[in-house]
């Protein structure tokens, strides 16, 4: 069974928003959307997302600022940035902020698509990875260790992905 990509769109210009979430929509993506930072960070603690799709100049929190709050809160979230006002300065700070790929408006949906379904494997392979490293470590700590002792090191070790 393939898993429905869940899908944050943000973008303060509304039509724009409407359009691109009924498009996704329509070719199988879980989509939420939000105009402005501050909807999307409340949207986003309370509902689990596999990728944010951020517009760049927006009004109050800017895409790069939602961008850093976004990946400061949840580890594993890939983010895809769209602008109209894009420069290569730009997409070398959201890189280094952690955007996935960065691609301007107006977009080629097929492309688009196709960067998400990228930005999703991303996610899984990180995923994956960090659940074999903390497997690791669970069997590590088990070895020559009693029950009490091996919860209280599993809380410890949930407790720093808090």
């Amino acid at each position: 069974m393939e898993h429905v990509i869940r899908l944050l769109i943000v973008d303060d210009e509304v039509r724009f928003l409407n359009a691109i979430a009924q498009r996704l929509a329509k070719r199988g993506f879980d989509v939420r959307t939000a105009t402005n930072g501050a909807e999307a960070l409340e949207l986003a603690r309370k509902e689990k997302f596999d990728i944010a799709l951020l517009d760049l100049k927006m009004p109050g929190m800017d895409g790069g600022q939602l961008l850093k709050a976004l990946k400061d809160e949840h580890q594993f979230l890939e983010a895809v940035i769209l602008t109209g006002h894009g420069s290569l300065e730009s997409a070398v700070e959201l890189t280094k902020l952690g955007a996935f790929s960065y691609l301007p408006k107006p977009y080629e949906l097929d492309k688009l698509i196709q960067v998400l379904k990228d930005a999703y494997q991303a996610r899984l392979e990180k995923k994956f990875a960090s659940d074999q490293a903390k497997l690791e470590r669970i069997v590590a700590m088990a070895q020559g260790e009693g029950p009490l002792s091996i919860l209280r090191k599993l809380r410890e070790l949930d407790d720093e992905r808090r």
